[in-house]
């Protein structure tokens, strides 16, 4: 700054001396006016040039000039650069923070003061049936119908979550949302959406649980306080006291195989998983179940019917490795279940086979009344039963597909069920290779 006054008075006096030269009676005036006028009409060029170039906000081009107007340009365009960084970096953790929020499972909403969807992420907007482009501006009212979410829209207390049902493209697939309201910048809300259906369903799974198993213990025992009322009442004899003591035993062990299960249930979900260290040979894990099953199979048979057919197919010399109780469990409750569930006279075959793949399976196929298709998902739920009055005469819990299930999970397994009315029912369960040791077997000498 200091140079460039020192040259304009340079210059000035040089134009005085000049135009006094030039003219004695004008004086010195006229010249250093001249100069005067010129550096002012050349500032103006260069200030005009300086602001196209700011207009054009090319801060990679800017005009070539000299002294004070090149220091001035040096200085901007370093400031316009850095400014660009700034706003690219911040453009940048913007796009990062919307991509984080889209990749969100629980749905986001901006509200502007008025109630509109400023922004959504499309987690949001399958939640509520949205368009995330198409329904921006629209009232979120307008669109989320639903008479809980205007109710708690329109109150002044959001401090907690209330849940209303969720926008399904399929009438058959229904889920529950918790949304939320949060204030935030001026007088803005953000809008919460998330995913409970399946919290939802435990929550009902362990109401149905609890009245379940109160239900189960509720019905044996109001049975056996009414027996206990009548013996302590009434005179009977030996014959008569004998058979009420017959009929309490019934719903003793009705009981007593009910928390059985439930303590099965407990110990499979709370334990570690098996190890694969543990070998259980297949012949004398079904010794027993054998044993059991045609104990329990002539235990059902009344006079002058015909009894079951009882088909047992065992592979030699072929090994699980795994927990033997939870096996013996899942096992046997098939088998049971098979009995318990088919008439007098039909056929119940319990086959292991080697695959192809080194997988071994277990198929339990009996001729009783089969399943409709519509119970097939739901019956390795607790407590679920096709036909509860059948189940109880039967004598089951309603816990045995349940505890198959578990096992069959924490072995790597799968359950598969087939089955057609009037035609019998399949049930198959397949073990990994990894829990499979094939033993060749010694030829007899």
């Amino acid at each position: 700054m200091l140079s460039r006054t020192l040259g304009l008075i340079f210059w000035m006096a040089v134009a005085g001396v000049a135009g006094y030269w030039l003219s004695p009676t004008s004086g010195p005036l006229p010249g250093a006016f001249a100069v005067c006028l010129f550096t002012v009409l050349k500032d103006l060029w260069k200030g005009q040039k300086i602001a196209k170039w700011l207009r054009h906000s090319n801060a990679q081009d800017p005009p070539n000039l000299d002294g004070i107007w090149g220091d001035l340009i040096d200085r901007m365009r370093r400031i316009l650069n850095e400014q660009g960084r700034q706003t690219k970096n911040e453009q940048q953790r913007l796009q990062d923070f919307l991509m984080a929020i889209q990749a969100s499972p629980n749905g986001v909403v901006l509200l502007d003061p008025e109630g509109r969807i400023e922004w959504c992420n499309q987690t949001a907007a399958q939640h509520l049936g949205m368009d995330a482009k198409r329904d921006l501006m629209q009232h979120v009212v307008h669109l989320v119908r639903d008479p809980v979410f205007k109710k708690y829209f329109s109150s002044d207390d959001h401090e907690a979550e209330v849940v209303i049902d969720g926008r399904s493209s399929s009438l058959q697939k229904t889920f529950k949302l918790s949304v939320q309201l949060h204030s935030y910048g001026e007088s803005r809300q953000l809008l919460l959406t998330r995913d409970i259906t399946a919290i939802a369903h435990a929550d009902a799974m362990r109401r149905d649980f609890v009245a379940n198993v109160s239900h189960e213990i509720r019905t044996p025992l109001t049975v056996l306080s009414g027996f206990i009322e009548t013996l302590q009442s009434l005179k009977l004899d030996a014959e008569e006291q004998k058979r009420y003591l017959e009929l309490m035993s019934v719903q003793a062990d009705r009981m007593q195989d009910l928390v059985n299960d439930l303590l099965i249930l407990s110990q499979l979900e709370g334990s570690a998983l098996p190890s694969n260290n543990e070998p259980v040979t297949l012949e004398s894990l079904m010794v027993g179940i054998e044993s059991e099953a045609r104990g329990l199979s002539a235990a059902q048979l009344n006079l002058g019917e015909e009894s079951q057919v009882l088909n047992f197919e065992v592979s030699q010399g072929i090994q699980l490795l795994g927990a033997s109780k939870e096996l013996y469990s899942a096992i046997s409750n098939l088998v049971n279940n098979a009995i318990r569930y088919t008439p007098s006279g039909g056929l119940i075959s319990a086959i292991w086979t080697t695959l192809a793949d080194q997988r071994i399976q277990f198929s339990v196929i009996d001729t009783g009344p089969g399943i409709a298709p519509e119970h097939l998902p739901r019956l390795t739920e607790r407590f679920y039963r096709v036909d509860r009055s059948r189940s109880r005469e039967s004598g089951g819990t309603g816990l045995g597909l349940a505890i198959v299930k578990h096992v069959m999970q924490r072995h790597g397994g799968e359950l598969k069920i087939e089955s057609e009315l009037g035609k019998g029912s399949r049930f198959t369960l397949i073990f990994p290779a990894s829990r499979v040791v094939i033993k060749a077997c010694r030829a007899e000498p």
